[in-house]
């Protein structure tokens, strides 16, 4: 019998997500008799006790019981439970000093992580995560700035509605101006960007269309790898090499700046990788750019004047032009940036079922069966020890 418990999400400020919903529970009770699943009680959770104990689910606060646990965001050092296997985005395997304690503790404890980030594909593609929502939410708040910046159109905030079904129908006879939209990246992130600017009725253009032309309807160009990055020496893109080698690319998209009103950001970055622009090109006369969604929100990342995060709550702020100074948003000599960590928790309810339904699909099996490939290449730690995968993190977990 594998037994899953379904931990409280404890990290502050709170996540409402969940790694499997009721009804997903008692799908698995029922279709698979050797799994069990207990939640853990919780008051914040977007699907209640009561919906839980109604899908057969044991609902309790002692989960010491349990083979598995499984969580959505990083867990505090004083929630972690000694010798227990997690699952949980740990947000570790870039080194980020914030969240250095909990993976020195994951070991003290002799803790199993698998970390839902470091779950691929044979391709390197992740499996899993809530990459469409954020894209969905992360669109929808970028063209309410920019909508509340220019005075030309007001959107609702996404929480006003408990769907993504409801949302949509909040769009239902909004008239978006003349505008142009660049969205960068190409994984679920942008997928669900993608959703926004289709509902929205604004039209998708080539790049040279977009660089060359005036339009008198909104319109968005996609840019993707190809169109963003550049080899220094050839002047070609190779994805393979340029995740291999970043160091070796320049970034082709100031070339855009003076054509975009609003960006929306959903590129992977990581240390190495150009940034978009570099912060000193917001003073320039020709950087038109008044709004920044940056969806994949690394602070000083790919957007450089991302100075970390905002709240579900205050979504957005401005950056001075000339201090580089985080301040409201809306001021003439700033430019609005919207960067939340936890985007799709404005929808928990669709986010989870999405996430659950890709856990089931690509994960669960292979749990069950004892272990895969896949799951091995993304323990991070095994029993308290630091996996061969891993072993370029041996400093930042505390080890000679």
């Amino acid at each position: 019998m594998l037994t899953i418990g379904l931990i409280r999400e404890g990290k502050i400020p709170a996540d409402s997500r969940v790694a499997l919903t009721p009804a997903q529970c008692k799908w698995l009770q029922r279709n698979f008799p050797d799994i069990k699943i207990i939640a853990q009680h919780s008051v914040i959770r977007c699907y209640s006790d009561k919906e839980y104990l109604m899908a057969g689910v044991e609902v309790q606060e002692d989960l010491s019981s349990c083979d598995m646990l499984m969580g959505i965001k990083e867990v505090p050092v004083a929630m972690l439970i000694a010798g227990k296997t997690y699952l949980f985005f740990s947000h570790t395997k870039k080194l980020q000093v914030y969240n250095q304690q909990l993976f020195q503790s994951v070991i003290e404890k002799k803790i199993t992580l698998i970390d839902y980030e470091c779950l691929e594909h044979a391709d390197g593609t992740r499996i899993i995560g809530f990459g469409f929502f954020a894209g969905v939410v992360g669109a929808h708040n970028g063209m309410m700035a920019y909508g509340n910046r220019t005075g030309l159109f007001k959107l609702q905030r996404v929480g006003s509605v408990n769907s993504f079904q409801k949302l949509i129908h909040t769009y239902f006879g909004l008239k978006v101006p003349v505008m142009k939209i660049a969205v960068t990246g190409s994984g679920r992130v942008a997928h669900g960007v993608l959703e926004i600017m289709n509902l929205l009725g604004i039209h998708e253009v080539e790049a040279d269309e977009y660089l060359d032309r005036s339009f008198t309807y909104p319109v968005y160009v996609h840019l993707k790898g190809a169109d963003l990055y550049a080899h220094k020496l050839t002047e070609k893109y190779n994805r393979e090499d340029f995740h291999n080698h970043p160091e070796n690319y320049r970034c082709k998209f100031t070339e855009f700046t003076p054509e975009t009103d609003l960006l929306i950001n959903g590129v992977y970055w990581d240390q190495g990788v150009p940034r978009l622009f570099e912060r000193d090109d917001i003073q320039s006369p020709a950087f038109r750019i008044a709004t920044i969604a940056d969806i994949t929100d690394d602070k000083a990342g790919s957007v450089p004047i991302n100075l970390g995060d905002a709240t579900i709550d205050d979504p957005i702020y401005g950056v001075d032009k000339n201090t580089f100074q985080r301040t409201a948003p809306y001021l003439p000599s700033s430019v609005d940036v919207m960067a939340v960590g936890n985007l799709p928790n404005e929808l928990p309810r669709d986010a989870s079922r999405y996430f659950g339904e890709q856990l089931i699909k690509f994960v669960l099996d292979d749990i069950r069966k004892g272990g895969s490939e896949t799951l091995q290449k993304a323990t991070m730690v095994k029993d308290g020890v630091l996996t061969d995968e891993f072993s370029y993190m041996r400093e930042y977990a505390g080890g000679d």
